[in-house]
C-alpha cells in the first residue's frame, strides 16, 4: 500500500489523509471530497506566494549578512545601518495610522479567550499541553498552584492532601458565589448540580433547587447530565 494518496491535486500522507477523512470530517458537514479539492486549490494558490516570501526573507538576509562581514571590526554607526536596511527594503516607511479587519474567523479565536499555543505537532506532549491549555480546571488551578499559599496545612505531600482539598472546595465555591451566583443561595450549601433541559439545577443542602442567577452563563457539561463530571462556565469570555 502506498504511503501517499494523489488528492485534490497533492500527495497527501495516507496516515493524514485518513485521519481527516475517516475521523475529522464525518462529524462536521464537509464532504470530503469537496474537503481535498478545496484544500488543494488552496495550497496551490499560497504555496507560490509562500516561496517567494521565503526567497525574499533569505535574499535581505543574505544582505544583511554580507554587511555584518564587511563591517566586521568596526564600531556600527547606528544611522548608516540604518540607511542600509531602509535600502534594502528591510525598513519601510511608517505609513501613519491604518486599520485591519477580516472575517470568517473561527470564534475560538476571534471571541473565546484562552492561550493561543503554537506547538510542533510532532511532539506528543507539546500537543496535548496546548489542547489542554485551552481550558482547565478550577480545582485543579486552585489546589496545584500557589493561588492557595502552600503554608501551614496546605503543604503539598506526596498524595491528595485532604486538608489543601478542603481549602479548595471553600475557595472554588467562593469564586462560583462572586462570578456564577445563583439566584438563590450559595454554592457553599450546593449539594449537587445536574442538567435539566439545558440548564445547570443545583440542589442546595436544605433540599430546594435553583440556578444561576444568569442562566447564560452556563456552557456545558461532560458525563451524565443527572452527575455531571465537569461543568464549563464562561464569564466575560472567560471560561472556567
Amino acid at each position: 500500500m502506498s504511503d501517499r494518496v494523489s488528492v485534490g491535486g497533492l500527495q497527501v500522507a495516507r496516515s493524514l489523509f485518513d485521519f481527516v477523512t475517516e475521523e475529522v470530517l464525518p462529524d462536521t458537514v464537509v464532504d470530503a471530497e469537496r474537503f481535498w479539492d478545496d484544500f488543494g486549490r488552496m495550497v496551490a494558490d499560497f504555496a507560490p506566494r509562500n516561496r517567494a516570501l521565503l526567497d525574499r526573507r533569505d535574499e535581505l538576509q543574505t544582505r544583511i549578512d554580507q554587511w555584518h562581514r564587511d563591517h566586521a571590526g568596526q564600531e556600527i554607526d547606528p544611522p548608516a545601518y540604518q540607511a542600509f536596511l531602509v535600502e534594502i527594503g528591510y525598513l519601510v516607511p511608517d505609513p501613519g495610522q491604518f486599520a485591519v479587519s477580516t472575517a470568517n474567523v473561527d470564534p475560538e479565536i476571534s471571541d473565546i479567550a484562552g492561550p493561543q499555543l503554537v506547538v510542533p505537532v510532532l511532539n506528543a506532549r507539546f500537543t496535548l499541553n496546548a489542547a489542554n491549555a485551552r481550558w482547565g480546571s478550577l480545582y485543579d488551578a486552585l489546589y496545584g498552584t500557589d493561588a492557595i499559599p502552600r503554608d501551614g496545612s496546605a503543604q503539598p505531600s506526596a498524595g491528595y492532601d485532604e486538608a489543601r482539598g478542603a481549602q479548595v472546595v471553600a475557595a472554588a465555591r467562593s469564586y462560583l458565589d462572586e462570578f456564577f451566583p445563583l439566584s438563590d443561595g450559595s454554592h457553599g450549601d450546593a449539594r449537587a448540580y445536574r442538567i435539566q433541559a439545558t440548564q445547570l439545577v443545583v440542589t442546595l443542602a436544605d433540599g430546594h433547587t435553583t440556578g444561576l442567577a444568569d442562566v447564560d452563563k452556563f456552557r456545558g457539561y461532560a458525563g451524565d447530565p443527572d452527575a455531571p463530571s465537569s461543568i464549563l462556565l464562561n464569564n466575560h469570555g472567560l471560561h472556567v
